[in-house]
């Protein structure tokens, strides 16, 4: 359905089943997927894509040219993946030459009222955005992660998979995968509730406990964490996952 007050350019690329209600701006450049939902008073800019079985709520600005003063309006873009949620609100901005021009979220997220994702920030899947939760600039989110509602991440910053940040806390470094980051904005142990739910085993949440324990209970610099890590018997993939991250970190991660 495609209410009679939206308007919709010519040029947008409508999948089957669309639903864009009153006072919605669809400009050029947009490719929308099927069963995608837009309420009320939703712009869309391009160059946008986007998936199928997307939900966006009133109010919300997508695909907007970015907020740096570099940006000259050159043709970068937004790609969004599938059955995403943005809530009421949501502002989510191309990206810029300076990076690879290309703001990228992928699917099954939740992004709850007023979260701004700036230009160039790369979103994976299942993860929630609580409200009011701002991504800055070249901001990577891996897979599974919980950010509390105000939480900020500072520019350049990676926030790694199955990671939970508090509400309130700003992010300033890079926050490893599985690592919970408390109030203060410090380390507090792992997400062991959350690997719960998603069906980690005992055995897999016990050895990413000692994971953490040499990455930040040990006294190790980051750099010797990373070769004990890679030398625990056993190694699974997420132990590999939190040593790769740790060591291809350009900002330090948080202590």
């Amino acid at each position: 359905m495609i209410h009679s007050t939206a308007i919709i350019h010519s040029s947008v690329k409508l999948g089957e089943n669309v639903s864009i209600g009153p006072f919605c701006v669809i400009d050029a450049d947009v490719s929308i997927g099927d069963n995608c939902v837009f309420e009320s008073h939703v712009v869309v800019k391009g160059k946008t894509t986007i998936g199928k079985n997307n939900h966006f709520y009133q109010f919300g600005s997508i695909g907007e040219d970015c907020q740096d003063k570099k940006y000259a309006g050159e043709p970068t873009e937004l790609v969004i993946g599938d059955n995403n949620i943005f809530r009421e609100g949501v502002t989510v901005h191309r990206g810029t030459v300076q990076d690879q021009c290309v703001t990228s979220i992928g699917s099954n997220n939740l992004i709850m009222t007023y979260v701004h994702i700036a230009h160039d920030c790369v979103i994976g899947n299942n993860s929630i955005l609580a409200t009011h939760a701002t991504l800055a600039g070249h901001v990577h989110v891996g897979d599974w992660v919980i950010m509390g509602g105000m939480t900020a991440a500072h520019q350049f910053c990676h926030i790694g998979s199955h990671s939970f940040i508090a509400g309130g806390v700003i992010a300033f470094r890079d926050v490893p995968p599985f690592v919970m980051l408390g109030d203060d904005s410090t380390p507090k142990g792992i997400n062991s509730e959350g690997l719960r739910r998603r069906g980690f085993d005992p055995e897999a949440i016990l050895q990413i406990k000692r994971a953490y324990k040499i990455l930040y209970r040990s006294g190790n610099r980051a750099e010797e964490a990373v070769e004990k890590l890679l030398e625990m018997e056993g190694a699974s993939d997420e132990i590999k996952m939190m040593a790769d991250f740790v060591k291809n970190s350009s900002r330090g991660i948080v202590r």
